[in-house]
């Protein structure tokens, strides 16, 4: 990839960025369309917010926002913090974010069909690392779940996510960039 780089400082943009994603993604914890033929699994918007958080602002900000909002999520919602899903949920961040330049969400370039397919591609990567692979082995390593159940789990949890920012995180991704884009054609007066 020409000219890839990837941006790990983080300004007060970033900082402020983590608090309102992660804010947004505890908000968003309870609001979820059940499957209700895998147990524990659920589509959730939060998705959205993660994947837009970590492709405006980058990795870091991505992972801490994954990582902070699920496990507030959790203690605020259920009374208790499963970490196998937490840390998944950190790697979608970081994952997606590692792109963010290549998105060129801030600078308009979100709206050419090579650059979300890109940006779809990275994402279903994310959370196939994420739910078919690092769940499933979490669950098996810390918690002695049963790999059938958790390997199905991870499966549906990863089609769930990958359909939530495919279509939402896609079209919230699209709607900012192109007013971004128009911000950043502003010139300053003399």
């Amino acid at each position: 990839m020409k000219d890839f780089k990837i941006n790990w400082k983080i300004g007060i943009k970033e900082v402020v960025a983590m608090g309102i994603g992660t804010a947004l993604f505890v908000v968003l914890t309870n609001v979820q369309i059940p499957l209700v033929f895998i147990p524990n699994t659920a589509l959730q918007p939060r998705m959205a917010v993660l994947a837009f958080f970590s492709a405006v602002f980058g990795p870091i900000a991505g992972a801490v926002i994954g990582l902070l909002g699920h496990a507030l999520g959790d203690a605020l919602f259920y009374g208790s913090v499963w970490w196998s899903w937490v840390f998944p949920e950190a790697v979608v961040g970081l994952v997606i974010g590692l792109f963010a330049q290549k998105y060129a969400v801030k600078e308009g370039g979100f709206i050419s069909g090579k650059t979300i397919v890109f940006f779809n591609v990275v994402q279903v990567i994310a959370n196939a690392l994420a739910w078919i692979l690092l769940a499933p082995v979490l669950d098996i390593l810390v918690y002695k779940e049963p790999a059938n159940k958790v390997f199905a789990q991870g499966l549906f949890a990863f089609l769930g996510n990958i359909l939530i920012i495919g279509i939402l995180g896609t079209i919230l991704l699209i709607g900012y960039s192109k007013i971004a884009g128009k911000s950043s054609d502003l010139k300053a007066e003399d």
